[in-house]
This record gives C-alpha cells, structure tokens and sequence, in this order.
C-alpha cells in the first residue's frame, strides 16, 4: 500500500483505467477536467492517490476555495471534493482509511472544511469516512434515466410536457451554442440568477469561455424572438452521465414560455442521443428543508436519491463563525 501526493508520480494510464472501471466516477474527477481547472489558474488544487498491490485503487480531486481578502478570505477557505472520492469498488478498508487521513494533513493548512460532495453512492464505505472524522450530512439529488427517449417521455410529468409543449408552440427552441456572444448572452442570465437568487459566488465568463473550449462541455440554448433566454450547461463523463452543471432562464417574462424546463429538457434528450445511461441533475438540496430548486427537478422524472456529503471540519470554531457570517449576509 502506498500513498501518492505528488501528481507527477500518479499514472495516468491508471488513472483512465480507475475513471473507467469506477461506479464512482464522475467528470470531475477525469485527467481532462483536472487539466483544465490547473491550467485556468483559477483554483489551487490537490491531487492524492492511494496504490496496492502497484495500481491505484483512490484518488481525491481536491479543489481549494476561498473569497475576498484578509478575514472573508480565511473564513470562507474550504476544500470540496466534487463528486467524492474516486474509488475501485475492492479498495481496501486500510488503504481508504490512508487516503482520508491524507486528505486532512495534506489539505487542513489550507481550508476550514473539508467537504465531499457524493454523486454516487458511498454508503457502503460510511463508516471508515466516519472513523476517519468526516461526518455525514443528508443532501439529495435526482437522477434520470436516459437509457431510451421512450423511458424519458414515460417518466416525466404531464405539468412539464405540457409546460414544454407550450414553449414550443410559442415558438422558442433549443440549440447548441456556437459562439462567444451566445455564451456572454448565456451568462449575463445566470449571474443575474447567482445575484438575485442563488446568492453565491459564481465563475468569471472567461472561466465558461475557457470551458467550452473543451470537448465535455454541451451548452444547450433556448432563443425566443431572436434572443437567448435561457440555457442548460452540461458537462459529459462519456457514455455514461451528462451532468446539468448550471441552468437558468427568463422564465416568468412570458406567460406560456419556460426557458429553464426546454434548456433541461433538451439537455436530458442529449444525453439519451449520446448514449448516456444517467442525466444528473446535481443536486436537489437537504432532505427536510423546503427548497424551490427540488420542486422544479422532481417534475422531470428522475429518482429522488440520496448520496449525501461527508464534512470534516479542520478549525471547528472558525467554521462556526463563518456559518454566522453567511446566515447574516444571505438576509
């Protein structure tokens, strides 16, 4: 067994092998879009392996987080693990047990928290992630079944095809996007949204310029009378899941128009025309909160799952402050 933070020494042969034999796997975790967070320069990031028997068996894809400067900085300094840990389903109890314990030496001078966001299921691994300090924390999400178009049309709700429908006859319609102006036009919805509503810090547009440059990356437009009005960002881990990253629209400017629901739909149809099993909707908030976000998810069709997150916290006090900080400023 042996432990490898040094990303020079991690193979990635191997680590193509781990992403395609993984059921834990997610875009996020790929060569490809490590690559692409590096050299856009916009986050430090960690990479931490764990090899037996001289393959590699986990890696955690860490990005490192922070806003603003002086004390905003420090107490917002958090790293998440998008996606969880990527794990081969015979790693043994030991060699996670090293992998978690390094996450947290290696990533505790740096951030208050640590946070894995699961898109996959790691309940059966709940108790070393436990013993090892990271608590779990119930968070849902919805997957859709995007095997064949007929199974997609079986399973979403008659409000949303009907919904869908109406754009439509309306005249709107979803195309992929082709052009800078057309992802600016996209953006300038999505960070009205992250202002108004969302409330959290979204990426610069050269970050979604940068993104589209790269094959995994579908951007899903919805135009009406000439404009764009909405979109579905979507990020593609091959033949397997099409993630919905963002999504956004005008949606309550017309009365019989619903730019967010063609953006998702169209999205969900994508990912059955590329041979997707699995359209991810990336989350659907915690289980026994009210939240606006899962009542407009549940309508398409997908499986109410529950993955959760695991929280480790590196300085208890100062995430304690930062909580009250956040619940202050979202007043």
């Amino acid at each position: 067994m042996k432990l490898v933070n040094d990303i020079s020494l991690i193979d990635r042969q191997q680590w193509d092998d781990l992403v395609n034999c993984s059921p834990m796997a997610s875009i996020f975790q790929t060569p490809e879009f490590f690559d692409f967070i590096v050299e856009n320069g916009m986050y430090r990031t960690k990479l931490i392996g764990v090899e037996e028997d001289g393959a590699l068996k986990g890696l955690a894809v860490c990005w490192i987080l922070a806003e603003g400067k002086g004390w905003k900085k420090r107490l917002s300094s958090r790293a998440i693990i998008n996606g969880g840990p990527l794990l081969d389903e015979s790693i043994s109890e030991k060699a996670l047990a090293l992998l978690l314990e390094s996450i947290k030496t290696e990533l505790k001078r740096y951030c208050v928290y640590i946070e894995t966001r699961n898109f996959n299921d790691y309940s059966r691994w709940r108790t070393i992630f436990e013993a090892c300090g990271f608590r779990y924390q119930p968070h849902c999400n919805f997957h859709i079944d995007t095997t064949s178009a007929e199974t997609v049309e079986a399973n979403m709700g008659k409000s949303r095809r009907r919904d869908i429908k109406y754009t439509l006859r309306e005249g709107a319609m979803a195309v992929e996007a082709t052009t800078n102006e057309e992802v600016d036009a996209f953006y300038a919805i999505l960070s009205e949204l992250y202002k108004d509503k969302v409330k959290r810090p979204l990426f610069k547009l050269d970050f979604f310029h940068q993104l589209m440059e790269k094959s995994f990356t579908r951007l899903i437009l919805v135009k009406y009378q000439e404009e764009v009005v909405g979109g579905s960002l979507c990020l593609e881990l091959k033949s397997r899941t099409l993630y919905e990253w963002f999504v956004c629209g005008r949606d309550y400017e017309w009365r019989n128009v619903h730019p967010s629901e063609l953006a998702t739909y169209e999205a969900i149809c994508l990912a059955v025309n590329h041979g997707c099993q699995c359209f991810d909707m990336m989350g659907a908030g915690e289980p026994d909160k009210a939240y606006g976000v899962r009542d407009f998810k549940a309508h398409f069709g997908g499986v109410l799952v529950e993955h959760g997150r695991y929280l480790h916290l590196c300085s208890p006090l100062i995430y304690k402050a930062g909580e009250f900080v956040i619940k202050k400023i979202s007043k």
